[in-house]
């Protein structure tokens, strides 16, 4: 784990705290190798139902990769071949939770889009800043974009690189919900108890299906619903849930 990113445990809720504030929490190449780390155990452990994910302080969740450390790459090639810190949130089996406090820039946004569910601060931020200094975004921007805002939105942000606020980015369904800044983290955690509470294998097969409307054919998407359907049926979980059900009692659940 890298001294700059926090991760622990409790009550089957992981949380991840990108914790560099003093740069805004901009992501280092150990950052990275860290969350990647964490990212790989969560989706191993048992004991992990939700991932939180958020920035330490209340200035930033992140501002995306430290600028500074990118002529380090000795190609544009090695850059293009690094180990991005969004396709390992992207990988994660688990419901995830952005809990966005500040500023969300460049790939600090991207790290955002990455995560399943997206709440913010008032003081909330967001920006696709790349191109003012030359460059596009590579962790997912512009598809992450235009599948939450919309095309035109989506253009307006990643053609101007201006920044939107909290309340705007609600509008346009970039984020779920707008919270007072002491209110951020409880909601998340609240949102996250809701979930662990539930079967945790139907949790993770409901984020397979999402993600499968999102990009497979209609009929073939839900061909592939019922399909995963009938494999969440078929765990003791969906047993329980069943004879809890019938018992009239809250069921317990085991991942199994």
């Amino acid at each position: 784990m890298s001294a700059n990113l926090r991760f622990d445990i409790a009550a089957h809720v992981a949380t991840i705290v990108l914790d560099r504030p003093e740069k805004l929490n901009a992501m280092t190449p150990d950052m990275a190798e860290a969350l990647v780390a964490a990212v790989a155990t969560c989706n191993t452990s048992d004991d992990v139902r939700v991932v939180i994910v958020t920035g330490a302080g209340e200035k930033a969740f992140s501002a995306g990769s430290d600028i500074s450390g990118l002529d380090a790459y000795a190609t544009p090639w090695d850059f293009r071949n690094r180990q991005d810190y969004c396709d390992a949130l992207r990988a994660c089996r688990k419901p995830v939770i952005a809990a966005i406090n500040g500023y969300a820039l460049g790939g600090g946004l991207e790290t955002a889009m990455a995560c399943d569910i997206r709440i913010a601060s008032a003081n909330a931020r967001f920006a696709a800043p790349e191109i003012k200094l030359g460059w596009i975004g590579g962790g997912g921007m512009a598809v992450g974009l235009s599948h939450s805002i919309g095309m035109s939105n989506a253009a307006l942000m990643l053609y101007t690189g201006e920044m939107i606020d909290a309340a705007q980015a609600a509008a346009w369904g970039l984020v779920s919900e707008v919270t007072e800044s002491a209110a951020l983290l409880p909601r998340a955690r609240e949102i996250a108890s809701q979930i662990a509470a539930r079967a945790p294998i139907a949790a993770e097969t409901a984020k397979l299906n999402l993600r499968a409307a999102h990009q497979m054919p209609y009929e073939k998407a839900i061909e592939y619903e019922r399909d995963l359907q009938a494999i969440c049926f078929a765990t003791a979980d969906a047993a329980e849930g069943r004879a809890a059900f019938a018992e009239r009692r809250a069921p317990v659940f085991r991942r199994r």
